[in-house]
């Protein structure tokens, strides 16, 4: 999922240099939403001790 952000980051930088606004809103707005879905992932796994840093 984190390529999918990094994708859709450089995808809205690309589409905002051009000037297509629309493109790039949207595409950053979606990965906006992945972080938040890989930040609350992050955070249950680390709560039910799935996710271990030792």
């Amino acid at each position: 999922m984190i390529e999918w952000i990094v994708i859709l980051l450089i995808v809205a930088a690309i589409a905002s240099l051009l000037g297509f606004r629309g493109v790039a809103g949207v595409s950053a707005g979606i990965a906006k939403v992945l972080i938040f879905i890989v930040l609350i992932g992050l955070l249950l796994m680390l709560i039910f001790g799935v996710l271990v840093f030792a």
